[in-house]
């Protein structure tokens, strides 16, 4: 029966025979694997249980290091305060030594409140205080004109130009009125080379309120400290600037002739 019988030669009817086996194998296989697809999705529970698993048993093993972490904190952190505590602030010192055995987070909020309170200290004393936003700076000369020997006179006006009333220290130690070439190049005077003064003045100021100050300049230059020579400035064109603190005033031209 295995012998091809026909008119055609016996290769041919073992070529279709092959084919036939081999589109029968290929739809077999077409069968199984969709058979497997419809039926796979059931089998899915158990991976995800397995991970779930893995997953479970590497959150607990990650959990144990942490407290020995913390241990290793606690004795970090009491080593700190013991090495801090004869240089540091009295109220760190105080923090760490009476409670000893605080855990980390314990000391960290002990830290942040250190902190917090340090950041409200220094918010409290300047709070009130006029920033230089709201603040203007101004110098004229009594004259635009003088002669070489004379002392001319400035005065410097410093105006609240916000909306809030407000205080800010004047002293005649913040406040300067300092003498420039006219090019701005060369720094020839400042009231407060010769006479520093560290008294605080402080002023407040309404919306628009202004408080002046006159400076009277001997017309000689000076440095920082005092020790130059203090010479006669010859005649020509000059400018004076005024400044508080970090604020600066446009120059102001004036002549000496």
């Amino acid at each position: 029966m295995l012998e091809p019988n026909g008119p055609l030669p016996p290769e041919i009817y073992w070529r279709r025979r092959a084919l036939a086996v081999g589109v029968g194998v290929v739809v077999l296989a077409l069968v199984v694997w969709l058979v497997l697809s419809l039926t796979g999705g059931g089998d899915d529970p158990e991976p995800d249980a397995a991970a779930a698993g893995v997953l479970t048993s590497e959150t607990s093993t990650t959990r144990t290091p942490t407290s020995s972490t913390g241990d290793e904190a606690d004795d970090d952190t009491a080593d700190g305060v013991a090495a801090a505590g004869p240089g540091g602030s009295s109220g760190g010192t105080e923090s760490g030594s009476s409670q000893p055995g605080s855990s980390p987070s314990s000391t960290t909020s002990g830290s942040a409140a250190s902190s917090s309170s340090a950041a409200a200290s220094a918010s409290a004393v300047a709070a009130g205080q006029c920033p230089d936003q709201a603040l203007a700076v101004r110098v004229t000369a009594d004259r635009p004109n003088y002669q070489v020997g004379e002392e001319p006179e400035f005065t410097i006006v410093i105006t609240n130009i916000g909306t809030t009333a407000c205080e800010r220290d004047l002293g005649a130690g913040l406040q300067q009125v300092l003498v420039y070439s006219l090019d701005g190049s060369r720094r020839l005077w400042s009231n407060t080379d010769c006479f520093p003064e560290s008294t605080a003045d402080v002023r407040k100021l309404p919306p628009g309120g202004q408080a002046a100050f006159a400076v009277k300049w001997s017309g000689t230059t000076s440095e920082p400290g005092c020790q130059a020579p203090r010479e006669r400035v010859p005649a020509g064109a000059y400018t004076v600037v005024g400044q508080l603190g970090g604020l600066r005033s446009t120059p102001e031209p004036f002549n000496i002739a």
